[in-house]
């Protein structure tokens, strides 16, 4: 599949973002083929530009990982040069992306209502941090700090330590999720002559829902969630356990799985054991069953125990850090992590979306732009004449490029 017949193949994204929840939505919207036109401040940039170490010959890594198959042009949107630019843009855009405090947009003329008025047929996607009404309207939020208000942290740790946020922007990214499907679906229904104009969504609602579980049992029994470690509640053995040199994962999420490992690893008295004869009787005994697991994997490597519960159908994986899953052959088979020529970085790798259309996964067509490097491209093809072009690229207080 080329880029010309990718879904969103003709459809311009406008790029207002900053960060990570923004940044991902519209590379997403650009790894499905829209033309993404990124907007930066000049002179800096995208926050993550910033955000470092560790950089890769001299790009933050965090910049690199969410920015790939855009242009970027630099725009002050205080100057009045920069806000006409940035109304051709909005003129010329099917959906405009903005990740700004809500109090601040009208002043960089990037309300609903304002841009509205340029085009009358964007979508509008809006991506805040506590929502678009109540108590928090205005404030600020990162991913951490959602993890927290969210309920995330509480249930995250092991049990009687201190909460712990789970290792990825996690309500970033799934912000970022729920953005592009909001997206898609106003793209459909203008196709369909019934257009969705506004979507909105925000960090706390992410962190909310993804909570649910969590917050239904709660409303259930009402008995606050605690944390699990590596596991889960409702389930046990279904957590991480130590062998010889080093952690794996298993999850023998009922009786006839929790029967297979046992025998495979020659642990059939526990199969008599009454504490163990049930899934409940395994969660209200989980702490001396994990001790007797634990006792018997020690004189096992991780590799021998995945081999030998591989072998009898019981899930199990190996608890892998970033050096082992960079050569994984799964992700190798599924060709998700791949070389792309950069100009600037020699070995540069991608980690591509996790999806693939008539089986092949969207290409990247353009690494991660440089600073205002698409700038005199854009302005091109927005029609405005070469000589307003140099002379503001010249100022570059207001429209740079490099």
């Amino acid at each position: 599949m080329t880029s010309q017949t990718l879904p969103l193949a003709g459809i311009r994204v406008l790029d207002v973002t900053h960060s990570v929840a923004g940044p991902f939505t519209t590379m997403l919207l650009a790894d499905l083929g829209a033309d993404v036109i990124k907007v930066e401040r000049a002179g800096a940039g995208d926050d993550t530009r910033a955000w470092g170490p560790p950089f890769w010959d001299g790009t933050s890594t965090a910049f690199l990982a969410f920015n790939r198959n855009k242009r970027s042009i630099e725009l002050d949107l205080k100057s009045d040069d920069g806000k006409d630019v940035l109304t051709e843009l909005v003129r010329s855009a099917d959906v405009l992306v903005h990740n700004g405090l809500t109090h601040k947009r009208e002043s960089l003329g990037l309300t609903f209502e304002q841009v509205e008025a340029l085009n009358a047929e964007i979508i509008y996607c809006s991506i805040t941090a506590y929502g678009a009404t109540g108590p928090l309207e205005r404030a600020p939020g990162y991913d951490s700090l959602l993890q927290a208000r969210g309920g995330l942290m509480s249930v995250t740790g092991e049990p009687g330590a201190p909460p712990v946020r789970v290792g990825t922007s996690i309500i970033d990214m799934g912000t970022g999720f729920w953005s592009v499907i909001g997206v898609l679906a106003a793209l459909l229904s203008r196709q369909r002559g019934t257009p969705v104009r506004r979507v909105e969504t925000s960090l706390y609602e992410t962190a909310v829902t993804w909570m649910s579980h969590s917050l239904t049992s709660y409303f259930a029994n009402g008995q606050v969630p605690e944390r699990s470690g590596s596991g889960t509640a409702m389930i046990a053995p279904y957590e991480a356990f130590r062998a010889r040199d080093g952690f794996f994962m298993l999850a023998a999420n009922n009786d006839s799985l929790f029967t297979k490992a046992c025998r495979a690893v020659g642990l059939d008295a526990l199969l008599q054991d009454e504490r163990f004869t049930s899934n409940p009787d395994r969660v209200r005994h989980r702490a001396q069953l994990r001790d007797e697991l634990n006792a018997a994997f020690a004189g096992w490597s991780v590799a021998e125990l995945v081999d030998t519960f591989d072998a009898v159908g019981v899930p199990v994986a190996p608890i892998q850090d970033m050096a082992q899953l960079a050569v994984d052959p799964q992700a190798e088979a599924l060709g998700l992590i791949r070389a792309v020529d950069h100009a600037e970085i020699d070995g540069y790798r991608v980690v591509g979306s996790a999806f693939s259309l008539d089986g092949a996964r969207p290409a990247t067509t353009r690494v991660p732009p440089s600073l205002g490097e698409h700038g005199a491209e854009i302005l091109a093809e927005l029609g405005i004449p070469a000589s307003n072009r140099e002379d503001s690229l010249a100022e570059h207080s207001a429209v740079g490029a490099s």
